[in-house]
């Protein structure tokens, strides 16, 4: 094995990017690891911060790569995937990284084609209908067709230098299993809901499978050298508190359950795992029993009170609205200083209630990182 990377460099709409020919796993120490700190509820010298979506539309440099290249392809493709990795950090004072991927890749890896349209989001020509359709999926070495995205984690770990730490993550089963039957984007999820009325056991069947191939696939980003994991089951505010605890739950209990299983019967460190389940604040309390790190939370959510039901001894992560990042500097800095303040600086990463918006303003994300590191 070769001790170092090899690389070369060349050249993408005046965008210089690096590009490893072979690449091994003996990483650069880390320098800033408030983050690990902070899931692990350790001392940190300042609250961390990051922004779900930080590599994305919002940024003007992004948006030169997407003109020379398909969403897919960027993901794909691992030195595009480092490069718009990389674009945040270089304009902000971030504490943590995340690989530029996307969710549908699971869905994509199990066969089925996943567009991404403009102004609509990723597009499904040929969604699931009735559970016959479940005989087309192809799960079975469904990681071996994402190791792209293993590829891109262990270049970007070298890119980064150890500057801030990796994180890796993953769409959850019940929100995979809706855009595979919405066919996209849902404001209702009526059809994915019906499944679980009219097709109950070959619901469980998909959310089975689903869950399989996302414990192969966030052993592989560990493996890959992820420093941290987010599971996003961000359609959960679909499901009333019963149907979250009863269809969603279960399987992202069990992705914890057997990741760490895995990763502890092969003497693999273990890495702080969080849970971002969007909508689903009526159930801290039984997201604190799951085992997770951290646990993520939307704008909806009051900090005191989330403190309160997840204990002292679970991560926060949040959770300003989206929204207010169209707001004044002063008005955004306002905010900011106020949330970090509720949230303490024991336990607390602080980050937007979801992911950023394609028109917000950078000045915004200036103001947002400075104030959190300045709150406290």
């Amino acid at each position: 094995m070769d001790i170092f990377c090899k690389l070369h460099l060349f050249i993408l709409s005046n965008i210089f990017i690096f590009e490893y020919s072979t690449c091994t796993k003996d990483f650069p120490p880390l320098k800033n690891d408030n983050l690990l700190r902070a899931a692990r509820g350790e001392p940190v010298d300042r609250v961390p911060v990051w922004v779900m979506r930080q590599a994305g539309r919002y940024l003007p440099e992004f948006q030169e790569v997407r003109k020379q290249h398909d969403f897919f392809t960027v993901c794909r493709t691992p030195e595009l995937a480092c490069e718009v990795t990389m674009q945040p950090l270089r304009r902000f004072d971030l504490d943590a990284s995340i690989i530029f991927s996307d969710i549908l890749v699971i869905p994509q890896a199990f066969g089925m084609t996943v567009e991404m349209h403009a102004g609509v989001g990723p597009v499904f020509p040929e969604p699931l209908q009735t559970p016959a359709d479940l005989s087309k999926l192809k799960p079975e070495g469904a990681v071996d067709r994402l190791s792209y995205v293993g590829d891109a984690i262990t270049m970007m770990r070298h890119l980064l230098d150890g500057r801030v730490p990796l994180i890796g993550f993953t769409g959850a089963p019940w929100t995979l299993m809706g855009y595979m039957i919405e066919g996209g984007g849902s404001k209702t999820m009526s059809k994915a809901k019906a499944w679980l009325t009219d097709y109950p056991e070959d619901t469980k069947k998909l959310l089975t499978m689903l869950t399989t191939a996302i414990v192969d696939y966030l052993e592989m980003q560990v493996k890959a050298g992820a420093q941290l994991l987010q599971v996003f089951e961000s359609s959960a505010e679909h499901l009333t508190k019963e149907d979250f605890l009863n269809i969603a739950v279960p399987y992202i209990k069990d992705i914890h359950d057997k990741l760490t299983q895995r990763l502890t019967s092969q003497s693999i460190p273990l890495v702080p795992m969080t849970l971002f389940a969007k909508g689903a604040g009526h159930s801290l309390k039984e997201q604190a029993a799951l085992g997770y790190d951290i646990i993520g939370l939307d704008w909806t959510v009051d900090p005191e009170e989330a403190r309160k039901e997840v204990g002292p001894n679970i991560t926060l992560q949040g959770n300003l609205d989206p929204q207010d990042m169209y707001k004044t500097p002063e008005e955004i800095r306002s905010l900011v200083t106020d949330m970090v303040r509720k949230f303490g600086k024991t336990r607390y990463i602080a980050n937007l209630g979801h992911g950023i918006t394609p028109q917000t303003p950078i000045v915004s994300m200036e103001v947002l990182v400075d104030a959190v590191h300045k709150a406290l």
